[in-house]
């Protein structure tokens, strides 16, 4: 690859006033105000990062053309994370139309909130996978703990569908639960072209937290995915409800420090990203 890459594979901007994030309530004093690539700078050069790969956070076009532009004034955006309806009519024609977009790298399915995420295996979606599969085109998936075993069912369906699971999963740190999550994450696993983020880990766990809580999450998660398909992501600015960049960065660096080669953590800090990614640096 050339010189070594260090990336942070998840991160968000948004632009309250667009209306796109209803997630994001007024009541919310850290996440409800705009956060635009300036907010980030110092993030990335304390920690020597090279640029980012950013993810919608909202299940609207409009959002994913906001980043898309961003991306275009912005030379830390390495890749753009976008969403299109994959049920919808027109689903191939606005794949096509984001693929023309020299930052496009993928789209994500917002699993998390589906009160039955056995819709995932259904014609309509199965469909929308089974594309995806044969044009290789990266998806991020965003399920929590519960949801993982229809990830395994559908995987069982669209073996060779390149795509990564955000935030380790959402197990349920806060209740130090294991077991079921391990099982789950080991299956998933089993497929080589799926990654798994080092992300999102802090706001699942209690208000209190120590690094202690995570490392036995991260254990298994490198014991299921091995150094090279794991990715570092620090899911700013919503990591910022819960920790501070650096701490996002330090749960990391503490959990791996003597355990990873340095190849290894360059892997892991960016060079699985740029490669799942197909970031050309």
């Amino acid at each position: 690859m050339g010189k070594t890459i260090r990336i942070d594979a998840h991160q968000h901007f948004w632009r309250i006033e667009d209306g796109y994030y209803d997630w994001i309530v007024p009541s919310d004093s850290v996440l409800y105000r705009d956060y635009v690539p300036e907010d980030l700078v110092h993030h990335l050069k304390t920690h020597s990062m090279d640029g980012t790969i950013t993810v919608q956070a909202s299940p609207n076009i409009k959002d994913t053309e906001l980043l898309l532009e961003l991306s275009e004034k912005t030379n830390s955006i390495l890749g753009v994370v976008g969403w299109v309806d994959v049920t919808g009519h027109t689903f191939k024609e606005d794949l096509e139309t984001l693929k023309k977009h020299k930052k496009f790298v993928g789209i994500r399915v917002m699993i998390q909130d589906m009160e039955d995420p056995s819709i995932l295996l259904s014609s309509s979606y199965m469909k929308a996978f089974k594309h995806l599969e044969e044009q290789q085109i990266s998806v991020d998936l965003l399920v929590r703990e519960i949801q993982l075993p229809v990830i395994v069912q559908l995987l069982r369906e669209v073996p060779k569908l390149r795509a990564v699971i955000d935030h380790l999963g959402k197990p349920t740190i806060a209740n130090a639960q294991l077991d079921t999550w391990e099982d789950q994450l080991q299956e998933i696993a089993s497929y080589s072209t799926v990654y798994c983020k080092l992300s999102g880990l802090v706001t699942e766990a209690k208000v209190d937290w120590e690094i202690l809580d995570f490392k036995p999450y991260l254990q298994r998660a490198y014991d299921a995915f091995g150094p090279n398909r794991l990715m570092f992501g620090s899911d700013w600015p919503v990591c910022l409800v819960a920790a501070t960049y650096d701490e996002v960065v330090e749960i990391i660096n503490s959990t791996f420090e003597d355990k990873l080669s340095e190849e290894d953590k360059h892997k892991l800090f960016g060079e699985n990203a740029a490669r799942f990614y197909r970031i050309d640096i």
